[in-house]
């Protein structure tokens, strides 16, 4: 056990979170995560409500969190309340403004866990009342804006010691193994969030080819773009990219999405590739931690791993 103040708040074994990937965090790895002893987030994201009741159901009474694309929220009026009815262990919002959904989460009793790309992120989610806030790199798998995890993540603990030392300090982006969560508590986070490892478990919800695309790849093989959102047609605010592998589709539209966005022809193929395995179109969304993956293994599995790997490093362990 590692104990933090992020695993004596959530009354959790190991200070590890698993990212709320967007129709990639089922119920199932969101309560595979939280019975072995991190916490686990249901990927909300595009705020479909059917697929949010579903995977609430396929958590059972596991207590997960629940987590939101947060502009995405802004047009669901009503979600939020419903998911706080289902009383999660926690609220997760990023990409958007939390301040407008912080006082329904606390007084509902829920944690507020907001995901942060820069400082002024941060004084919004400390002004939205968030319990604890992640401090989000660019490595990151899917969206993300400009920081890098090695120093935002010191940089936000400044902060929060000076300004509000009572909310607690996620690490993301990059994070994969032992090392990164040893790395992210020396950087004054309390715990770390991690998305592509967990990714690369049995219990995601995974389209066709993605895994092994992953695990044929490296962190140099990602790409941070829009291409994916256009793909989809999602209108995602201009300062965040996704980060995915680069394939020869990506290539093909990178630094022209106004052109594919006009290409109806390209982005139906993009939707039936997702569907039919054609990775080489439809690209895995993992970050630069995709090097450091190297099997697909039970969520329980990997959390074990984990924690075993940083508390042997935080004990004095480590060797060249």
């Amino acid at each position: 056990m590692i104990e933090t103040r992020l695993t004596r708040a959530f009354g959790l074994r190991h200070p590890v979170l698993s990212a709320p990937m967007a129709r990639v965090g089922g119920g199932a790895l969101a309560a595979a995560v939280t019975r072995a002893g991190g916490l686990g987030l249901i990927g909300g994201g595009y705020c479909e409500p059917d697929w949010i009741a579903a995977q609430f159901e396929a958590a059972g009474e596991v207590p997960v969190g629940i987590g939101f694309i947060t502009w995405r929220l802004d047009g669901m009026p009503g979600l939020l309340e419903r998911a706080l009815e289902r009383g999660p262990r926690a609220v997760f919002l990023s990409f958007g403004d939390p301040v407008p959904y912080g006082d329904a989460v606390r007084a509902a009793g829920v944690p507020l866990i907001c995901q942060c790309q820069s400082l002024d992120d941060l004084r919004r989610a400390v002004e939205a009342g968030a319990r604890a806030v992640v401090a989000q790199g660019r490595e990151a798998g899917g969206h993300g804006a400009d920081r890098a995890t090695m120093t935002l993540v010191p940089e936000a603990a400044d902060f929060l010691a000076r300004e509000a030392p009572e909310v607690l300090l996620l690490a993301a982006g990059g994070i994969a193994d032992g090392r990164g969560l040893a790395a992210a508590l020396m950087l004054g986070a309390d715990g770390a969030l991690c998305g592509t490892r967990f990714w690369a478990t049995r219990e995601a919800l995974m389209p066709p080819g993605h895994h092994a695309a992953g695990l044929a790849a490296t962190g140099d093989a990602t790409i941070h773009t829009q291409v994916i959102d256009v793909a989809r047609g999602y209108d995602w605010p201009e300062r965040f990219r996704n980060r995915v592998l680069r394939t020869p589709f990506i290539d093909r539209w990178h630094e022209n999405p106004q052109g594919l966005r006009a290409d109806a022809g390209a982005r139906a193929d993009w939707n039936a590739a997702l569907s039919e395995g054609r990775t080489e179109v439809a690209s895995a969304t993992v970050g630069e931690g995709i090097g450091m993956v190297r099997d697909i293994a039970p969520a329980a599995e990997v959390l074990k791993r984990m924690a075993q790997e940083a508390a042997a490093l935080l004990d004095g362990g480590w060797r060249r």
